[in-house]
């Protein structure tokens, strides 16, 4: 069986972010932190499943 290494990454970042949504289950102090670490992981999936070469410019993303 063959897979691209997007469909790879992709599967990396969902079992990531199940990981972080368990610690969060298990403490109460992560809780809050390891939901939104859980966020960002599915956000940039589902990026990465729509759109596997698509670009962000970085520097339009940092705070002044």
């Amino acid at each position: 069986m063959k897979t691209t290494y997007a469909n790879l990454a992709v599967k990396l970042l969902r079992d990531a972010a199940v990981f972080f949504r368990n610690v969060g289950e298990q403490n109460d102090h992560l809780r809050e932190q390891m939901l939104d670490n859980a966020g960002v992981y599915e956000q940039v999936a589902d990026l990465l499943e729509v759109d596997p070469l698509g670009e962000m410019d970085l520097e339009q993303q940092r705070p002044n």
